[in-house]
């Protein structure tokens, strides 16, 4: 009768049973932090509009209003905030969520703060001379369900287009000022002699 003997396993020592258990966390942590990137990634370039701004919030120095609106302060500025009133000197740079351009500035450019569109007008509210920001701007603060066109009638931002602007505040001034200012630039100011519409200046003494 034979007998079968078992060969004993060499005993693991304690210091390589803890490497082991190291390497077996990092592993889990490694392969969760790929599925949250590349899920991260799905969300971004496929999810719908609410899907995404409902992930994006929760990004490092990312904040949303009680409007939907949502910002990251890349530099914060300084000082007051332009209002409703004034005129912006601004920077910016506009992209769909795909990172296509639709319009960026070529030089630094005056923008009426109430005459743009309500995420627009809201985040330079919120700015302060020399900040930048990134915003965030859901359809129903854009441009909603109409879509925008050149002038050569190619369609630039679809219908129901999530807006992602970077905005540079440079400077703002108080509208009237603004306007003061282009008026002298484009002949003088109305009602200043001289002037379109201005008094007739009185002749020299002695001529």
């Amino acid at each position: 009768m034979s007998t079968v003997t078992a060969v004993p396993i060499a005993p693991t020592k304690r210091s390589y049973l803890v490497w082991l258990w190291i390497g077996i966390v990092a592993a889990i942590a490694a392969g969760a932090a790929l599925a949250w990137v590349g899920t991260g990634t799905i969300v971004a370039e496929r999810a719908d509009n609410a899907t995404f701004l409902s992930w994006n919030k929760d990004k490092a120095g990312v904040t949303e209003t009680a409007s939907g609106l949502q910002i990251e302060t890349i530099t914060e500025g300084t000082g007051a905030s332009p209002t409703d009133a004034d005129v912006a000197l601004v920077n910016y740079k506009g992209t769909l969520r795909n990172g296509e351009t639709f319009d960026a500035s070529q030089q630094p450019t005056p923008l009426p703060v109430a005459g743009m569109i309500p995420g627009f007008t809201e985040g330079l509210k919120l700015m302060k001379k020399g900040g930048k920001y990134r915003l965030w701007i859901k359809p129903e603060l854009g441009y909603g369900s109409e879509a925008r066109r050149d002038q050569s009638g190619r369609e630039v931002i679809p219908a129901d287009s999530l807006l992602i602007f970077e905005v540079e505040l440079l400077e703002f001034l108080p509208q009237s000022v603004y306007m003061q200012m282009m008026q002298q630039q484009m002949g003088g100011v109305p009602g200043a002699p001289g002037a379109p519409g201005g008094a007739t200046p009185p002749p020299d003494e002695g001529r």
